[in-house]
């Protein structure tokens, strides 16, 4: 693998590779199960998004500084007992799939997580996706539910299955 850099990304100078990656996902993959490609203005709110809730965009460049991939997470949901848990997303250039880039992301966001004081990461995969739901495991992720037939794209139904790491943070949780 060529020589690569982990790098916290920014809207001036990552949205348009992100938004990029994601369109890509959107057209031709079930990684998203969205059905319209997202805009300038999608990244604004989702960059203000993380930015709002602590959240990490971590991002892998080659030497030219060339966006490769990059992951992030989120709420899990959005009810305060859930404070310890996030779900993430991990999302790499169709041209870079299979080089070993999306288990660095992965471990980059389980890294953050941990430093964050978070105790649950989970990821929602579509049932079908064998390379992801492998990453996921070989990382110690745990099949812990499927979904099925909650989403409809490329005309035909899909089962979200749910994949979880439970960390050994924080060290003093607290109620509230």
């Amino acid at each position: 693998m060529s020589k690569h850099a982990i790098v916290q990304c920014s809207f001036e100078r990552h949205a348009p590779a992100i938004l990029d990656i994601f369109n890509d996902a959107i057209l031709h993959s079930t990684a998203l199960y969205e059905y319209k490609e997202r805009t300038m203005q999608t990244m604004t709110a989702w960059f203000e998004a993380k930015r709002n809730g602590g959240f990490p965009v971590i991002g892998i460049e080659d030497e030219s500084g060339t966006l490769l991939g990059f992951g992030s997470y989120g709420t899990f949901r959005a009810f305060p007992a859930f404070k310890y848990t996030v779900e993430h997303s991990v999302y790499i250039h169709k041209d870079q799939r299979g080089k070993g880039l999306g288990k660095l992301m992965l471990q980059e966001l389980i890294a953050a997580a941990r430093g964050q004081g978070l105790h649950a990461m989970m990821g929602g995969i579509d049932a079908a996706n064998a390379g992801s739901i492998a990453l996921h495991q070989q990382l110690g992720f745990k099949h812990v539910g499927t979904l099925p037939e909650v989403g409809f794209k490329f005309g035909k139904w899909l089962d979200l299955a749910f994949y979880q790491l439970t960390l050994d943070t924080p060290a003093h949780p607290i109620d509230g």
